[in-house]
């Protein structure tokens, strides 16, 4: 069982509070990623871990601009047990985003024709069930089974290939001469998953929980021996790289059959809309009736030009969904409200609920978000409330069911005063969130900023954990991150050393300072990431690394910024996903000179090092500031953008003198006259393609 974190919800989050939840998001879903994926030992169910992802995703549609390195939406399952050797997937096996509602379906269909530029009304589905098993990745080479692997990170699995040689239904040789990977998931039917745990009674074993789990751990056995024990068996459901021979995605799968591969029997081309979602409606009363389980349905573009045309997005393809079915609700009691204070100082209500399973995790709190949907909603203390897990990493209130209260049923009233340190409380112009103004003053600010700052990713110094933290900070030891690294001079020179206090050792106390020592080397896009500044995570951190390369030039840049409306800030505002909000606190950091007094002490401490532009196959536009303007023939937008960027250049907004090229296209504007002003390279859309095509 467990508790989750408060969030604040999407209708009302500021880019502070996204920040703030994307982090917790990446480590929450990092966590049940390696327990489902790794220890095949899953704490939460399906549809719990589908709204944390649901959530993070949402989140990210947002701000695109805070987008993390570490980001769910740019990985795929766990990285390999090095219980087994390691396989190197001939492509990525990549995960699925997911759709809830009939909405989302069309907007994911709509996405796709603005994406190919496509004016066609219908564009042709194959539709199937989401098999909720553990997906595998099947090597043929000469026409015989040489290797199977497990998904793994997506990049990288787990060699199980004497495990999969003992399940019946997946064929060891095929009739294809060339290399190339069969992509299916490995189950077992509810039927074998019954026996099972029948026969695990009788030997006196732990059962297995669910058949996905069964069939996991049966897959990850390390002796072979035991997996053809248990009944396994096979769905195929497409191919790394299809043979060339292959127009759609359709085609694929009536070749597997040919290859005696099974394929589930339930799949359907669906010609329109109306089709995807009455396939949706018959799987879903059929899923009782089914001997495996399922989860969703998968939707998936039939055209195999259109599916090379879209491409992948980090961790998923762009011509594929996966339709989920919907979470649960449940009713419990709101037993009171209280206030937490943030990193940033913004106050959130939480309520504190009669412990209730939800999904199969027992949640005891949910955000109530912020004073607004308190009175919107008119949540009390006392109330009987709905609960849903369908977005959000914990329940949210959908609404209050007794609106007919007792006499002594109050509203809320928001505090006007911090409950920690008593500062005035205000509300931020246009937005919902109230701010403690106690700022550093404001014991749990400071402590949570120094908690950011040793973070996992920013300097990530082990042993000076949370309450490690919290007690120096109480203690005076450490007040900003400047203290960390004189800790040790500090504590040399001290009548109470580190290793005399309780719980602590001369080993103990010299492994902490090692671990610090360890990390005054730092790269640039995690120091900016470690400062906490308001609405900068690690995307953004990781944007202006990319953008600044060193870190005097970006300080240098920022400082200039924060004086002056000129080209360093136009320089700024350049860089796509820093928009006019993010770019406003950014130099508000700047224009504070305890905050650059921090920087200037820290210089003394640290080696910070450059950012080294990744090579691309030699591509000419690698490390290039691209900016695109005019109407494009060949290609919309999107994809412009995201064929440069997959050779490693920066697509700005705007042109600057750190402009290399501007593609134009009809109806350039104000960008391509600018381009000319600045000797700026002017590229048609044809050059354009020509320049980039050997290299794609």
């Amino acid at each position: 069982m467990i508790e989750l974190k408060k969030i604040v919800p999407v209708d009302n989050l500021t880019e502070l509070e996204a920040q703030a939840e994307l982090r917790y998001l990446a480590k929450e879903i990092a966590y049940h990623d390696s327990l489902y994926h790794e220890k095949d030992q899953p704490e939460i169910d399906d549809a719990t871990y589908d709204s944390l992802r649901q959530r993070n995703t949402a989140i990210e549609d947002k701000f695109p601009h805070l987008i993390r390195p570490d980001s769910p939406s740019r990985k795929v399952g766990h990285k390999a047990s090095p219980a087994f050797s390691k396989v190197t997937h001939l492509a990525p096996m990549l995960s699925l985003e997911n759709a809830f509602i009939e909405e989302d379906i069309i907007d994911f269909l709509e996405r796709v024709k603005r994406f190919l530029g496509l004016n066609t009304e219908e564009i042709e589905i194959v539709a199937e069930p989401k098999i909720d098993g553990l997906s595998c990745s099947l090597r043929y080479e000469e026409g015989c089974l040489k290797q199977a692997a497990t998904r793994g990170d997506g990049e990288i699995g787990e060699d199980v290939t004497e495990n999969v040689r003992t399940i019946q239904n997946i064929p060891l040789t095929i009739p294809y001469a060339e290399t190339l990977e069969i992509r299916g998931e490995v189950y077992m039917k509810h039927s074998n998953f019954n026996k099972l745990n029948a026969l695990r009674i009788q030997a006196k074993e732990p059962l297995f929980a669910n058949p996905r789990n069964a069939a996991a751990g049966s897959l990850r056995q390390l002796d072979a021996r035991i997996t053809a024990t248990r009944p396994l068996e096979f769905f195929a459901y497409g191919f790394s790289k299809y043979p060339l021979k292959l127009a759609t995605h359709f085609e694929g799968l009536e070749l597997l059959k040919e290859w005696r591969f099974p394929v589930n029997p339930l799949i359907e081309v669906c010609p329109s809309i109306q089709d995807i979602l009455a396939f949706y409606q018959k799987i879903e009363s059929l899923r009782s009736e089914l001997d495996y389980d399922i989860d969703g349905v998968v939707y998936k573009i039939n055209s195999l030009s259109l599916q090379h045309r879209l491409g992948n997005v980090a961790r998923a393809p762009r011509y594929a969904i996966a339709h989920k079915f919907p979470p649960q609700q449940a009713q419990t009691t709101l037993e009171n409200i209280i206030i937490q204070v943030g990193r940033t100082g913004v106050l959130t209500p939480v309520a504190q609920l009669k412990p209730i399973n939800v999904g199969g995790v027992i949640v005891s709190r949910a955000t109530l978000h912020n004073d607004d949907e308190l009175i919107r909603k008119d949540i009390r203390i006392g109330d009987r409330v709905l609960i849903q897990r369908a977005g959000d990493v914990i329940p949210q209130v959908v609404k209050v069911l007794n609106p007919e209260r007792p006499n002594r049923s109050l509203p809320f009233k928001f505090p006007t005063h911090c409950p920690v340190c008593e500062s005035y409380i205000e509300r931020l112009p246009e937005q919902a969130a109230h701010r403690c103004t106690g700022g550093l003053y404001c014991p749990t600010q400071a402590s949570l900023r120094l908690r950011h700052f040793v973070s996992r990713d920013a300097f990530d110094i082990e042993g000076l954990g949370l309450k490690h933290i919290d007690s120096f900070f109480q203690e005076g030891l450490l007040k900003t991150p400047v203290d960390i690294f004189t800790l040790e001079e500090k504590d040399m020179n001290s009548s109470t050393p580190l290793s005399s206090r309780e719980g602590w050792g001369i080993k103990s106390a010299q492994n902490l300072f090692t671990a610090i020592n360890n990390r005054r080397n730092i790269s640039l896009e995690r120091f900016i990431y470690s400062l906490g500044i308001p609405q900068i995570g690690q995307t953004t951190a990781k944007l202006l690394a990319f953008h600044y390369e060193k870190y005097f030039q970006w300080k240098e840049a920022m400082q200039k910024a924060a004086k002056e409306d000129g080209e360093e800030r136009q320089d700024l505002l350049s860089i796509n996903g820093i928009g006019p909000s993010v770019a406003e606190d950014l130099l508000s950091f700047f224009k504070e000179q305890h905050n650059i007094d921090i920087l200037d002490k820290l210089e003394h401490h640290l080696t910070i090092t450059d950012i080294i532009s990744i090579a691309f196959n030699d591509s000419p536009i690698n490390g290039k500031v691209i900016v695109f303007t005019g109407t494009l023939n060949n290609l919309t937008r999107a994809e412009a953008k995201a064929r440069a960027e997959s050779l490693g250049a920066k697509v700005a907004g705007s042109v600057s003198s750190k402009t290399d090229y501007v593609i134009y296209g009809e109806d350039a504007g104000s960008k391509a006259r600018k381009a000319k002003e600045l000797g700026v390279n002017l590229l048609t859309e044809d050059e354009w393609l020509t320049l980039i095509k050997e290299f794609e």
